[in-house]
């Protein structure tokens, strides 16, 4: 068997942002593009001769022969086995799940999220390491420093292999084991929750639908909830994976995921309704007629987590990012729990659960998970939320009512303008830094502004610092004003306007968001000269 070097010439722009490398498939398919940056990670995670790796993707257009790529390079520089989805699937939760459990060194996922897929879309690669999670910043920023001047890269010059067919195989001197995709996942969601329960749930004519659009998680569900928990055939839409996610966006949003929508706002609408994106770490939780927002969904898991038997015994704390709205923050103070503000990036929240400070994290970008794996997890949720559903037996709506009546109503939304003039973007926030020194103390949007800052944050456990992760206007009165500029994207800039108001008066509970925070919404504007800086009198999408 014959191990190949292959020289080669570094390429511009291969930083890994939040969520690994990602780009336009066209430049993945460049000669000698991916395997450069595989090479970098692995000259870059330390000794890892004779252990075992985890890969797999969410099956979007290119998903096959990136494996291929990295089960050679794999071989070649000296791992000794490598665990593999079936026909190179794993979710992202369930990849995070199969590192943790086979104590693997670390692991390959392959995947742009919710990005779009197909020649002419996404792709994305980053690894996570040990502990499951992704690699925290030191070790990318190593990444990037050898992607700068790396020279060669190995390779074993071999024949393909069967990805479609489990069982354990030789590559080149190294093992490779095929796995069911789905098996150690679901068995882990099944140690977590009350299938009984939802079993139960499921057959008294309570009815859901789950939108997998066309993306990974279809396996997933299909297997969960209409194999081991009984739901009708059906329940799961568009349940097959297809390399362009059936030409949809699956960003499970209520513009994106419209199809689910306009069933859960239709006439005899399902009780429940849910929905997960590309990868399977993200989740949108409807009721009849109602949306849960990302933000109140990680508010009422915490306040409900005993419910499910695997936290039963309580939990540690809550983790949320600086964008999304502070619901969680009053759960955990009336249970006095530790809450903690973290930069957008699930990287984050991994220090914290493996200290033991914190077992439920979210982001309002609709990620939600527990110390279980160290990623989000869409279906994670969706079973969290079944389980319950099935304790309470109360419709959505009148849970996030209660919940409301107890804690108070956070108002909040997000507002995305993607694809701007990057430039642009940079201007916007820009315009905003300029006021720092003259806003606090004055009066915008009917309210009083306390402080301006660009948030920095310093981890309490390894001590890192992370400056400049988002323009804040913050008010007496517990409000924000949030601009922020995605790192998800492949293309252009996408800005991020994140608006909240705190509403305590019940009889005050029952308005739409985009009324409630109508004031703030002009003033951020103004603030910010977005519409004369972008060109855009709206935005993208309004979450």
């Amino acid at each position: 068997m014959l191990m190949q070097t292959v020289y080669t010439k570094p390429f511009d722009g291969q930083r890994p942002g939040t969520s690994g490398l990602r780009k336009k498939v066209k430049v993945f398919q460049q000669p000698h593009y991916l395997a450069n940056f595989v090479q970098a990670v692995f000259d870059s995670i330390g000794d890892f001769h004779g252990q075992t790796l985890v890969v797999g993707g969410d099956g979007r257009f290119y998903n096959r022969e990136a494996i291929q790529i990295i089960l050679k390079m794999a071989a070649a520089n000296g791992f000794g086995k490598v665990l593999v989805g079936r026909g190179g699937i794993l979710s992202t939760p369930a990849a995070s799940c199969v590192i943790r459990k086979h104590q693997a060194y670390g692991g390959l996922i392959l995947s742009a999220s919710h990005n779009p897929a197909g020649p002419d879309e996404d792709f994305g690669i980053k690894y996570n390491i040990g502990n499951g999670g992704p690699a925290p910043e030191q070790i990318t920023e190593a990444m990037y420093a050898r992607t700068l001047d790396i020279d060669h890269y190995k390779i074993a010059d071999c024949d393909d292999l069967d990805l479609d067919q489990t069982g354990s195989f030789e590559l080149a001197g190294m093992q490779v084991e095929v796995i069911d995709p789905v098996s150690d996942y679901a068995a882990l969601m099944q140690s977590l929750f009350d299938f009984d329960a939802i079993s139960k749930l499921l057959a008294s004519g309570f009815s859901m639908k789950f939108d997998a659009m066309h993306a990974v998680t279809g396996p997933y569900a299909t297997a969960i909830l209409e194999g081991l928990l009984g739901a009708p055939a059906g329940t799961v839409m568009n349940g097959e994976p297809k390399e362009d996610f059936g030409g949809g966006h699956p960003d499970p949003n209520l513009t994106y995921a419209h199809e689910l929508v306009e069933i859960m706002y239709g006439d005899d609408a399902p009780a429940f309704g849910a929905a997960s994106d590309g990868d399977g770490d993200r989740n949108m939780i409807l009721g009849d007629h109602f949306f849960v927002t990302p933000s109140d969904s990680l508010a009422v898991l915490a306040a409900n987590a005993t419910l499910a038997p695997g936290y039963a015994g309580g939990i540690a704390g809550v983790a949320r990012s600086m964008p999304t709205s502070a619901a969680a923050d009053r759960v955990a103070a009336s249970m006095g729990l530790p809450c903690f503000e973290t930069p957008t990036g699930w990287k984050f929240f991994g220090n914290l659960m493996d200290a033991g400070k914190v077992t439920l994290c979210g982001e309002e970008s609709f990620g939600t998970g527990s110390n279980h794996v160290r990623e989000k997890d869409g279906l994670w949720a969706v079973l969290f939320w079944l389980n319950i559903l099935a304790v309470r037996n109360e419709p959505v709506a009148d849970i996030l009512k209660k919940h409301w009546q107890q804690f108070g109503r956070n108002y909040y939304s997000r507002h995305d303008y993607e694809g701007v003039d990057s430039v642009a973007a940079e201007a916007v926030l820009e315009q905003v830094r300029d006021q720092f020194a003259t806003l606090p103390g004055t009066m915008l949007a009917g309210r009083r502004i306390s402080a301006c800052d660009d948030f920095s944050y310093t981890d309490p456990v390894d001590g890192s610092v992370s400056r400049n992760q988002g323009v804040r206007v913050l008010f007496e009165d517990g409000s924000r004003m949030i601009f922020r500029l995605s790192g998800t994207g492949t293309s252009g800039a996408t800005i991020r306007l994140y608006l909240e108001s705190y509403e305590a008066d019940s009889s005050k509970h029952g308005l739409d968001a985009q009324d409630a925070l109508a004031d703030m919404i002009v003033a951020a504007s103004r603030l910010s000269g977005l519409i004369d800086r972008t060109g855009r009198d709206k935005p993208t999408v309004i979450t």
